[in-house]
């Protein structure tokens, strides 16, 4: 994916995340950590990449890891959108 749509997917994943949250966040912040994010909000986050960005999100891409930061969201959204659908190749 190139640099601009990667910094597309990241600024939209940001707009959200501090819509929802009412703060200012930086890409790097750890939401889980800053108490940010809690596991409902977690599962609205998984929702709304899924419906924002055509993905789907199962199995070992469900780590919280994955969900962190909106840095580890963008890459985790970058290389599923980049992945083809099982069965779909």
């Amino acid at each position: 994916m190139n640099i601009g749509a990667e910094e597309t997917v990241q600024r939209r994943i940001l707009e959200f995340v501090e819509e929802r949250t009412k703060a200012d966040v930086a890409v790097d912040k750890d939401l889980f950590d800053s108490g940010l994010v809690n596991s409902m909000f977690a599962m609205e986050l998984i929702v709304h990449l899924e419906q924002a960005f055509g993905i789907a999100i199962l199995g070992e891409d469900l780590r919280l890891d994955n969900f962190r930061t909106v840095e580890r969201m963008t890459s985790l959204v970058d290389r599923l959108r980049e992945e083809p659908v099982a069965g779909h190749a």
